[in-house]
């Protein structure tokens, strides 16, 4: 019977560093599990490198050395961004943004959630009013999360009028975060960004906004980077959330997407379940994807 346990990078690196000495095979085998984490050739081809220099330093041949280098690279090149969120702000006002089927709707919810765990009160603003499905699956995952919610008040409302709603009613409750979820694709790119400036011009007189947040899926890896340079270009993003990364199979991206774009990892999710969005710690990352 065929091994269904999926591919890991942890669990690549297992065997290659548990072997004896560092030989021509090792450094072969490492390019091609990073390759295959996702790293993208540019990253890979640079921590080889940083690798290389290191070990001809310290003059070692061992694996074990090799690993720990290989965690304390990722580490250090993962640590050049700050991860915090900037949630200072009352109400701290947070647009997410990201092309549709990404798990916007849900990251939302646990985003919701994950607020709510340090004891801050949430609204979220359903201001996709391009799908009624959206609105209902958010309305979903708000009431899971403890948080409320201000709908669209007839079907395809305008956005930025929902999100006006969302912020008023955090302002004469005294609500600490709000959270306004936004389209993912509408007719033409040029479309989709007059609706989000349009939507940040209204927040913006009412209250700042702390975070634009942007939405990837790292199953899509680089095909997923593509599709959101829009958002990138003219959303004035301020951080990502990686979903769907379930093991270190694709965790090089990480890495990478940090790299291209400039913007820091905020928060990743690593499930399905409410719970299973958390911050992003550099260190702990970067032990769990080496697995050291």
């Amino acid at each position: 019977m065929a091994d269904r346990t999926p591919w890991s990078l942890s669990g690549a690196l297992r065997g290659m560093f548990a072997k004896r000495a560092i030989d021509e095979t090792t450094w072969e085998d490492l390019e091609d599990a990073l390759i295959g984490a996702d790293f993208g050739p540019t990253v890979t081809d640079q921590i080889l490198d940083d690798l290389h220099s290191k070990v001809d330093r310290y003059r070692t041949t061992d694996p074990r050395d090799l690993q720990r280098m290989l965690r304390e690279t990722i580490e250090e090149r993962l640590s050049r961004f700050d991860p915090t969120l900037k949630l200072t702000d009352r109400p701290a006002v947070v647009l997410v943004v990201g092309v549709n089927g990404v798990g916007k709707t849900t990251t939302i919810g646990k985003f919701a959630k994950f607020v709510r765990n340090y004891g801050r009160t949430v609204v979220v603003g359903a201001a996709d009013t391009f799908r009624a499905a959206a609105v209902e699956q958010l309305a979903t995952w708000a009431e899971r999360a403890g948080a409320d919610i201000v709908r669209p008040q007839h079907p395809g409302q305008d956005p930025a009028s929902v999100a006006f709603q969302t912020i008023e009613q955090a302002k004469r409750l005294g609500t600490e975060i709000v959270i306004i979820d936004t389209a993912g694709r509408l007719q033409t790119k040029g479309g989709l960004m007059d609706e989000l400036g349009k939507i940040k011009r209204v927040i913006e007189k009412q209250a700042p906004i702390a975070e634009v947040l942007l939405v990837l899926d790292a199953t899509t890896g680089q095909n997923g980077l593509l599709q959101a340079e829009a958002f990138l270009e003219m959303a004035g993003v301020t951080g990502l959330v990686i979903t769907k990364l379930d093991g270190s199979a694709k965790g090089g991206f990480v890495l990478a997407v940090q790299e291209r774009t400039g913007l820091p990892i905020k928060l990743i999710g690593q499930g399905e379940g409410i719970g299973d969005l958390t911050g992003f710690t550099p260190h702990v990352f970067a032990q769990n994807l080496v697995g050291v």
